[in-house]
């Protein structure tokens, strides 16, 4: 009966430490980083819902709008006050926005049920209704900046990265200090006797076996975890410059979408008083309804616009928490636009 018991080579049992930490640190940040990348997709998801309930806001209030017209007009028609031609106008227009509220509605419920089916729950929360944009952490810098080195010190695409470098670098440490097959400390027992009758002898045999020479096997596998290693670094250089590239992109987009969201806020006020203006000159008979349907239709179109832009800019916002790698904190939210008008 014997054992053998396999030795550490000098330093071999310190590397295979800090490679097993390395490799614990790989793992956890690759969770991480799929954790990002899932973000991702449903911040995604979930803007394509929000433009989606943006545009059907806007078809139920130009059908409203339109809707009132043609009552109006079909009152005055009865009352001698306006020609047939003009309620004819009044409900093709009515039906017009009718139409485009049925496309809106079915877009609107494909998006939710495509983020329902992402997300893997059944009813989007009703708190959402009462959201606002998510802006936890937002770090907002001039589109001609330079994002410093440090914003992304703790992206989770970057530490993903980093740490399997290190561990490829941990891993060829190791195999470094593998050059022989590992000696083993060996023990054996014995039993005998010299002739039947005698007494059994009990022996202890204790020994190390040192294994000698290399072969091609260690500098293959030595080459082949160096390798890894500096294929893992270039494509963590490769990966920060594309990073630093998608924050300022997201920052410039941000900026321009508050631009575009304030002009369109600007839009949406003129447009509504001059919808206020034409409507009582429409009253009082000194506008034709050509004229009127425009007007109508401007403003529609403005509120239309003033919505898209809002959700424009707040999922702006999401991208740049996304290219600045923050993940959603339970504290976040997400602007829901259903309610407003």
């Amino acid at each position: 009966m014997g054992w053998a018991i396999p030795l550490w080579m000098p330093g071999e049992r310190a590397s295979s430490a800090r490679w097993a930490d390395a490799e614990s640190l790989a793992l956890s940040s690759r969770m991480l980083a799929a954790k990002l990348r899932t973000a991702g997709q449903v911040r995604q998801a979930w803007w394509a819902w929000q433009r989606a309930q943006a545009e059907l806001v806007a078809a139920q209030d130009r059908t409203r709008s339109a809707d009132e017209l043609a009552q109006d007009v079909a009152r005055r028609v009865r009352a001698g006050d306006l020609a047939q031609a003009d309620r004819n106008q009044a409900d093709g227009a009515l039906a017009s926005a009718r139409s485009a509220l049925a496309i809106a509605q079915a877009e609107e419920i494909t998006q939710r049920e495509a983020l329902l089916a992402l997300t893997g729950i059944e009813s989007i929360p009703s708190q959402a209704d009462s959201a606002q944009p998510e802006q936890s952490g937002v770090r907002v810098q001039p589109a001609s900046a330079q994002p410093s080195g440090a914003l992304l010190g703790n992206h989770p695409a970057l530490l993903e990265l980093q740490h399997k470098a290190l561990a490829a670098r941990r891993s060829a440490e190791l195999v470094s200090h593998q050059k022989y097959a590992n000696p083993e400390l060996t023990l054996a027992t014995t039993r005998d006797r010299g002739g039947y009758g005698e007494r059994y002898n009990q022996t202890i045999t204790v020994g190390v076996r040192i294994p000698f020479g290399t072969g091609s096997r260690h500098t293959e596998q030595l080459s082949s975890a160096n390798a890894q290693a500096l294929e893992a670094e270039s494509a963590l250089a490769a990966q920060r410059t594309r990073l630093l590239s998608e924050i300022r992109t997201a920052q410039s987009r941000e900026l321009a979408t508050s631009t575009q969201m304030q002009a369109a806020s600007e839009r949406q006020r003129l447009a509504q008083q001059t919808r206020t203006f034409y409507q009582k000159s429409f009253a009082m008979g000194e506008t034709d309804m050509p004229t009127r349907l425009r007007i109508e239709q401007e403003a529609t179109e403005a509120e239309r616009a003033a919505l898209l832009a809002k959700v424009e800019h707040a999922a702006a916002i999401s991208s740049l928490l996304q290219a600045q790698g923050t993940l959603p904190q339970p504290t976040e939210t997400f602007t829901d636009i259903s309610g407003t008008r």
